[in-house]
């Protein structure tokens, strides 16, 4: 099993074909279908949560967030891929979004993958609803940071009444050039910086868009136990 794991950990971080996983591992087949499984039955899930339980205890904060943050990120795919494949228009990317919320540690709490041209709206509220669905691991989540992309009434409105969450925007300075830095609101994007050190998500290589899912968690849950190491 750690020869199983190793080797799924060496595959998101080198960016490989399942097929060209290193001879010393086992058969890349065995490694797959312990993969596939794991997410079939919501492992991946499991293991994920308690390190972000654990690795928030860890620098004296509660394992509960009161406060996210919710981005997106539009990422090419490979030229094989063509389930849930679109085109984000304001970003110029022909491929999948990531709909990503993390907590104020930049940990990821839920993703979730569409084709680019799914709205930020809609994602968002795909994905706030799949945080909720954590239970008492967001007991205390009320507030969510996002920007203008998420601004108006029937989302705003809708993550109140529904969720019972605030929904802050913050909107870049209308005068202001280049790079701004907003409250809060950077921490994802430095989420988005760490996902770019593993290969495998360098653009969007998997045929489903749930298996994207879990290769994202997979990356934070290197990160978490290097972290607690």
């Amino acid at each position: 099993m750690w020869y199983v794991l190793n080797a799924i950990f060496d595959l998101v971080t080198q960016g490989c074909k399942w097929r060209d996983l290193p001879s010393d591992f086992p058969a890349w087949q065995t490694v797959y279908r312990y993969f596939r499984n794991w997410r079939f039955d919501g492992t991946w899930l499991v293991i994920h949560d308690r390190l972000h339980s654990w690795t928030r205890v860890a620098v004296g904060r509660d394992e509960s967030p009161f406060e996210a943050i919710l981005d997106s990120q539009s990422v090419p795919t490979d030229t094989m891929v063509h389930e849930e494949v679109g085109f984000d228009g304001a970003k110029k990317v022909k491929g999948r979004k990531r709909h990503m919320t993390v907590d104020t540690l930049g940990l990821v709490l839920r993703v979730l993958v569409t084709a680019a041209s799914i709205p930020e709206r809609e994602g968002g509220q795909q994905v706030l609803e799949k945080v909720k669905q954590m239970g008492q691991k967001v007991s205390r989540l009320y507030l969510v940071w996002v920007d203008g992309g998420y601004s108006g009434n029937p989302f705003v409105q809708w993550a109140m009444d529904t969720l019972h969450l605030v929904i802050l925007v913050l909107l870049r300075p209308e005068q202001a050039k280049g790079f701004v830095l907003q409250k809060k609101r950077w921490v994802v994007e430095r989420t988005f910086c760490w996902l770019n050190w593993y290969r495998r998500l360098s653009k969007d290589y998997e045929h489903l868009p749930e298996n994207s899912e879990v290769i994202v968690y997979i990356a934070m849950i290197q990160l978490m136990v290097r972290r607690l190491a």
